[in-house]
């Protein structure tokens, strides 16, 4: 019970794990570029009042468990953590603004399971467990 969020007229615990990738599967999401990638979505998690549980940064996409309020639907908080990062990153890094020369650092779409599915210690897990095939830096949200 004390997990759960009050709105004016709400009482409401809506999790969600989302995935998205980097446009082309580019691998551009490793040391600063990651770093900064992380940063940005608490940021811009916290001005929308969601809040990150637990999450991953792998070098070419992300994982998140995220609640998001019920006022806010999905598709545009996605749209949220994705275009605004996009536009940060791709003004603070001239490597990705090279590669990316059409302004699209993420790809078109994104997967969403509700964590209703299975328990959130699971979700965490699997978040924590996610290991890209060769070495990479932690880049973990906690």
């Amino acid at each position: 019970m004390e997990s759960y969020k009050r709105g004016g007229h709400t009482v409401w615990d809506l999790k969600y794990h989302i995935v998205w990738t980097t446009k082309y599967r580019y691998k551009v999401l490793a040391g600063d570029v990651g770093l900064r990638t992380r940063e940005l979505l608490r940021e811009i998690a916290q001005s929308q009042e969601m809040v990150i549980h637990a999450g991953s940064i792998n070098r070419d996409h992300v994982h998140v468990l995220i609640s998001i309020p019920p006022q806010l639907s999905v598709s545009r908080a996605v749209q949220f953590m994705k275009g605004k990062s996009s536009h940060r990153l791709l003004s603070e890094f001239a490597i990705l603004k090279k590669r990316y020369w059409g302004q699209h650092l993420w790809a078109r779409g994104y997967w969403v399971c509700s964590s209703g599915n299975v328990t959130d210690e699971m979700w965490k897990e699997y978040i924590k467990n996610q290991k890209p095939p060769e070495p990479d830096d932690d880049f973990n949200v906690v």
